[in-house]
């Protein structure tokens, strides 16, 4: 299966970084987010396709090919339609994606917060506020 490398925005604000990401036509569903030490944070997930291509056949516009034929499609029904259907192109990304992110100051992980709407992934990292210097009492 092909990767692809989906396009992030990261912004450090004062007490926050914000990270936005196109993902059109991902359900959130397919998106993983986890942090694997304190600093780093990963986005992976898987986008398919809604077509199938052999291997060795060149995809692209540019080509002399008279297009891929994809038989045995199925309509609405469920039922094998006759006509060969043919991809002329094919630009959209498809397969497995994997991002990672490292944070230059310490972030809050209990409290990042993300959401998804209209293709767009936004992850809210809040950064860990510093602790004062406490006194401690001799018992």
């Amino acid at each position: 299966m092909e990767s692809f490398t989906p396009k992030f925005d990261m912004k450090e604000l004062q007490d926050v970084y914000e990270l936005h990401g196109e993902l059109p036509g991902i359900d959130q569903k397919d998106v993983g987010i986890e942090f694997t030490d304190a600093s780093t944070l990963i986005i992976k997930g898987l986008v398919e396709g809604s077509f199938a291509h052999e291997p060795g056949i060149n995809m692209g516009a540019n080509t002399e090919s008279s297009g891929t034929e994809i038989t045995g499609i199925q309509n609405g029904n469920g039922e094998k339609s006759g006509f060969n259907d043919r991809h002329w192109i094919m630009e959209r990304s498809t397969g497995k994606f994997s991002r990672a992110f490292d944070f230059p100051k310490q972030v809050n992980q209990d409290a990042v917060k993300a959401s998804m709407k209209n293709g767009i992934l936004s992850i809210i990292v809040p950064k860990k506020q510093r602790q004062e210097g406490r006194k401690i009492i001799i018992q």
